[in-house]
């Protein structure tokens, strides 16, 4: 009885998506989904020692650029860089947690509504216009939010 009312909800939702303009829709969709996921990032990881590897590993490659006459020692700070994008991607997996499962049935709700409008402006169709959006509200939200 329970999924049938989250069902129905979700039907009527997808309805309500599909009435409204189909490229401001996903706009909007697309800033909030955007805003959630790099808030959740944001206070699921340790934002200073990110900060502090992206910064060494800037340093570190300034120093591989003076090192490309020694191979060895290149490759030495290679190993090192690698090591250290480890932990920042291994960082994102908790946020990826938290979203995955509710972002992905909000895709699948996406999907339903406006698969079957094809393209929705300048021949894109609504993943495409989500997929752009988002990138660019990540940016913009990264920079204010000081995500690293």
């Amino acid at each position: 009885m329970a999924f049938e009312n989250i069902t129905a909800s979700a039907i009527t939702f997808v309805e309500g998506l599909v009435s409204w303009s189909a490229l401001w829709t996903l706009i909007i969709a697309s800033f909030l989904l955007t805003l959630i996921s790099t808030l959740v990032y944001k206070y699921t990881t340790d934002q200073k020692k990110i900060k502090e590897i992206k910064d060494e590993m800037k340093a570190m490659q300034k120093e591989m650029k003076d090192l490309k006459s020694d191979p060895k020692e290149m490759m030495e700070k290679q190993k090192e860089m690698m090591h250290k994008n480890l932990f920042v991607m291994k960082s994102a997996y908790k946020p990826l947690l938290y979203t995955f499962i509710p972002f992905l049935i909000i895709f699948f709700l996406l999907k339903e509504a406006y698969q079957p409008r094809g393209e929705i402006v300048f021949g894109l169709t609504w993943f495409w216009i989500y997929f752009i959006t988002s990138i660019v509200f990540s940016i913009i939200i990264r920079k204010v939010f000081k995500v690293y």
